[in-house]
């Protein structure tokens, strides 16, 4: 008898049911340091492979300003090219994003070494790899070396015009502020409540010595 081996698809559903579980405090599943890393390399390049390769049928089908309606009124791609962080802010700097993102990447590199827990190297991966997606187009898009211009391409009403990449990062980030405030460690532990922390209705009354738990 045969086992039949788990397909790529199964797997990764796997994962983020794991991670989902994670999140919400049911289980926490342990990676070794090996598994960790490769998973989040993994993660990383997908995102970064995919980012690259849309921003690539942008540029190359598309002219630039070029609007194509996608669902009326809800979404277009827009083809435009963004030297300034979001909203456009910070246009004549654009070197200090690069190396914003330059730094961001080596403390995201930094934190994986020390993950173990499955949903934070899924969110740090995904977190890596939408980084280099922008950090590819600032060091080797035009004009220039360290001061190229974003590919944007996504436009909704009433927001900046973002990219895969922009969408990994918001999406990573706020998965990360979930996994802070339910307390879980990269190395899987859980924030455990000060000891010296006593129970509002533990209490001991006024007057009355600290532990005596005597009765009338």
């Amino acid at each position: 008898m045969t086992n039949t081996p788990k397909t790529a698809e199964s797997s990764v559903a796997q994962a983020a049911d794991n991670a989902a579980e994670e999140a919400t405090g049911r289980r926490v599943r342990i990676l070794s340091a090996r598994s960790a890393g490769i998973l989040a390399l993994v993660l990383a390049a997908v995102v970064f492979a995919i980012d690259q390769g849309t921003k690539y049928l942008v540029v190359t089908q598309m002219q630039l300003g070029e609007r194509i309606t996608v669902i009326d009124g809800l979404l277009w791609w827009y083809s435009i090219r963004n030297s300034g962080a979001a909203f456009s802010m910070g246009e004549n700097v654009t070197w200090v994003f690069t190396l914003v993102m330059v730094a961001a990447a080596a403390v995201v590199l930094y934190l994986l070494r020390r993950t173990r827990a499955l949903s934070w190297t899924l969110a740090l991966g995904g977190l890596l790899g939408g980084i280099c997606g922008n950090l590819f187009d600032r060091l080797f898009r035009e004009p220039g070396f360290g001061s190229g211009h974003v590919v944007d391409f996504i436009s909704v009403p009433n927001f900046a015009i973002f990219n895969i990449a922009d969408s990994a990062i918001c999406v990573c980030m706020a998965f990360i502020v979930l996994l802070n405030f339910k307390g879980l460690n990269l190395n899987g532990t859980r924030v455990q409540a000060r000891a010296d922390e006593t129970p509002a209705d533990e209490a001991p009354a006024d007057g009355a010595p600290a532990g005596d738990k005597s009765t009338k």
